[in-house]
């Protein structure tokens, strides 16, 4: 594929093109992602090079925001980074989800026992196009309210914990929200409330 755009800075057209596959292979599964080599060819220069691609499910992070304007957040250990951070509930889309509505209902439940009256879907990004092949996708869920308890698995220790809408820009500020997919979630809410988005 062709993309086309005008770099601001240089004040000129830009051209990249799409590399060609030359071959694929599986290196191995890994519960939640499978990772994959591919061999590309360079349109520049005619070589070949090895990618290394994690092909994973569709992701869905959910805001949560009660009718008080409390957002409802997670708090819970990142194997990743080896701490406890504070974020939004989500999770991996599954095979039998219709859309990312409906993974984020899910999600949402099974992280916090809440749900809502009206859900907003917000855009999606790409989490690391470097190296991997899904997408993760935004849904604001309006007038959330607790309707049971938290459904979590073996390996999930959650615990809820009720945020002023207004202060998250301060968390991220300061550095108290990091996850940059929770970063990006809170941007596209933002962005969905100014009036030029609508």
């Amino acid at each position: 594929m062709d993309y086309r755009f005008t770099d601001p800075l240089r004040k000129r057209a830009c051209t990249v093109d799409s590399w060609t596959l030359l071959d694929r292979s599986h290196l191995g599964n890994f519960r939640v992602f499978d990772v994959f080599r591919h061999l590309l060819k360079s349109p520049e220069t005619g070589e070949a090079h090895d990618f290394y691609v994690i092909d994973a499910p569709d992701w869905v992070n959910v805001i949560p925001i009660t009718s008080d304007r409390k957002v409802v957040c997670v708090r819970q250990y990142r194997a990743g980074t080896d701490t406890v951070t504070l974020e939004i509930p989500g999770g991996m889309m599954d095979p039998g989800d219709e859309d990312p509505v409906a993974a984020a209902v899910r999600e949402m439940r099974e992280e916090t026992g809440y749900v809502a009256e009206r859900y907003e879907s917000l855009g999606d990004v790409a989490p690391n196009p470097a190296i991997q092949s899904n997408r993760c996708y935004t849904i604001c869920a309006w007038d959330a309210y607790r309707d049971g308890p938290q459904a979590l698995d073996g390996t999930e220790v959650i615990d809820i914990e009720l945020v002023d809408l207004d202060a998250i820009p301060s968390l991220i500020v300061n550095g108290r929200i990091t996850n940059s997919l929770v970063v990006a979630a809170f941007y596209l809410l933002d962005r969905s409330r100014e009036p030029s988005a609508t």
